[in-house]
């Protein structure tokens, strides 16, 4: 089963990010991002649901965030 994810910009920003997506009901976890993505702070969200309601949601919040990213 692949994993959706979204790298995040900093381990702070993926706290918050975490918090708030919990709060709203989405299922998730904060993780090192895999060496291969090799993109943003090295910690990314890791979304057991919708990732587009994540992200519009990280966005509405003003959490920086790079791409999203299945593994």
């Amino acid at each position: 089963m692949k994993k959706t994810m979204i790298a995040m910009t900093s381990i702070t920003y993926a706290m918050k990010a975490k918090e708030l997506c919990t709060a709203s009901g989405i299922r998730c976890d904060v993780v090192r991002t895999p060496k291969n993505i090799g993109s943003g702070c090295g910690y990314s969200l890791s979304v057991r649901g919708d990732i587009e309601k994540a992200v519009a949601l990280l966005d509405k919040n003003r959490i920086p965030h790079k791409q999203s990213y299945e593994i």
